[in-house]
């Protein structure tokens, strides 16, 4: 039996393949890979700011 993936549910009786349980890792790791990537810019982008706005105000003492 052939099932989609996008209509796979974790509460189907049936167990899904391993070809649709890899594909739904993958997406899974593809996923958290980009939101990891997301957050880690935005940390980078806060962290430059306030340094920015530190020797600012250092540098106007």
């Amino acid at each position: 039996m052939s099932t989609d993936i996008n209509s796979y549910r974790l509460t189907d009786l049936e167990e899904p393949p391993l070809e649709m349980l890899s594909q739904i890792m993958r997406e899974a790791a593809q996923d958290a890979a980009a939101q990891y990537q997301e957050s880690l810019t935005a940390f980078f982008a806060i962290i430059s700011a306030q340094t920015s706005e530190i020797h600012g105000h250092t540098s106007k003492k």
